[in-house]
């Protein structure tokens, strides 16, 4: 994950529960930090804040992007098994996206707490904000996404569980296009599905 703030990429290593962080102009490695935990997936605000969830944890850890330091772990309950998060600069929300109990859990990305949760599919994978549409997905394993609209901060209303493909549980937004691209794997032939919003 690139951090503009610092012109940093943070590389999540699963196995040593920790974070490689590179200097993107040179290549070269600035530091590793100790999670404490199983990191999956991150984001930055581009501010200084990098937050990045704890498989094995539950939680979501906070960190300064500028002095490599672990600020916060903040815990997810009620879901379990954190994988997908993505991020609203406007708002300041993380939406993490959980596999153990299929949730999607708001937290407050300055203080950790737990704005709100909602139900997903199972075995999720990828999240994505779109604050032009003020849309928030989460791409599951079990063939579907959740769609929720951000109707403000702290309130979130499922619009759709668009069916994919089962299997297909990774995920990436174009925001100029909107458009979602979702990997299938359709009759053993590897397929892009893209779906307009």
């Amino acid at each position: 994950m690139y951090d503009l703030a610092t012109k940093h990429v943070f590389a999540m290593n699963g196995d040593s529960d920790s974070a490689t962080v590179i200097n993107a102009a040179d290549g070269t490695v600035v530091g590793t930090i100790d999670l404490g935990g199983g990191p999956e997936f991150a984001v930055a605000d581009g501010k200084g804040n990098v937050y990045i969830n704890l498989e094995d944890k539950a939680e979501t850890v906070h960190i300064d992007s500028n002095t490599l330091k672990v600020l916060h772990h903040w815990p997810l309950a009620p879901g379990k098994t954190a994988t997908a998060l993505a991020f609203d600069p406007q708002t300041r929300r993380l939406f993490a996206g959980c596999r153990g109990g299929q949730l999607m859990v708001v937290l407050d990305a300055d203080t950790g707490r737990v704005i709100t949760t909602a139900p997903i599919g199972e075995r999720v994978d990828a999240a994505a904000y779109d604050p032009t549409q003020k849309l928030v997905f989460q791409s599951t394993g079990g063939g579907t996404i959740a769609v929720f609209h951000q109707d403000s901060a702290d309130k979130y209303t499922l619009l759709e569980n668009v069916v994919t493909n089962p299997g297909s549980k990774t995920m990436g937004l174009d925001l100029k296009t909107h458009r979602l691209f979702v990997p299938a794997n359709l009759e053993g032939t590897f397929t892009i599905l893209v779906l307009g919003q």
